[in-house]
């Protein structure tokens, strides 16, 4: 859905997210202009400056760049947010709904994604996510977009979804492990510093072993990912930095990746 018509059903008092809204998908210009793998992992949430670096790595001068908020159950007011977030943005803005009926989505999930040019998946609860994507198929689609050379992104649930596992809060009483879509390698914790919780319970799960080593980012800092290789490290303030988190002999290592571009 553009951003015109979700403001005119707005408008008239109904969301009506989803209805018809992909039907010019296919006379895009959907041809990355490289299949380089491309991700932009951000700690907290995704802010206009975040969603302006990502669609800056398309390429394109008014790139088709897609919401997938899953995680957040497809709330109307987070894809309402979506659009005001974007709306000073030289970008075309979409949203794709999991909550949808075959009556009002005439193309596939595939169709959809792997005409966009960029895909910023929301927050919320991971575990929920990644049951939906797995029983959709969007799991498999978003491999292709991946290594299509679309570029991947989003905060929290939506930096987590990318790598192999990491700390949740998609569960009652405490954090805990979660697996996820593993086109990153290894670990990631989001609201590093952020959440009281976070990175004690980080420490704590690549300690035991019950994670693997990996990447912890401030609630406004993003790593860029090339393929599987970090490129950059953004932020939109300063003073926030992204890490990498190991056991050395035992002993839990934080290695500090600052920023090697303020936004």
């Amino acid at each position: 859905m553009e951003r015109r018509d979700f403001l005119t059903t707005s408008a008239l008092g109904t969301l009506g997210l989803g209805l018809g809204t992909f039907t010019n998908a296919s006379a895009a210009d959907n041809t990355p202009l490289n299949n380089t793998p491309k991700i932009v992992a951000s700690g907290g949430g995704t802010n206009d400056k975040i969603i302006k670096y990502i669609a800056s790595l398309t390429g394109k001068e008014r790139p088709r760049v897609c919401y997938l908020p899953t995680a957040a159950a497809d709330n109307p007011y987070a894809i309402l947010r979506w659009y005001k977030t974007c709306a000073e943005l030289d970008i075309v803005p979409m949203v794709q709904e999991m909550f949808i009926s075959s009556y009002s989505q005439k193309q596939t999930f595939e169709e959809v994604l792997l005409s966009m040019d960029a895909i910023v998946v929301s927050g919320g609860n991971t575990l929920n996510m990644m049951a939906i994507w797995k029983v959709q198929g969007v799991d498999k689609v978003l491999q292709k977009a991946w290594k299509k050379g679309i570029v991947l992104g989003g905060g929290s649930a939506g930096s987590l979804c990318w790598f192999e596992e990491g700390t949740t809060d998609s569960r009652p009483k405490e954090l805990t492990k979660v697996k996820c879509l593993g086109f990153l390698e290894g670990s990631h914790s989001p609201h590093y510093d952020g959440e009281a919780e976070r990175r004690p319970a980080y420490h704590k799960l690549i300690g035991d072993g019950t994670l693997k080593p990996g990447y912890a980012i401030d609630n406004n800092a993003a790593i860029y990912f090339e393929g599987t290789d970090v490129k950059k490290i953004v932020a939109t303030r300063e003073g926030s930095n992204a890490y990498y988190v190991d056991k050395i002999n035992g002993k839990i290592k934080e290695k500090v990746l600052k920023p090697d571009l303020v936004l």
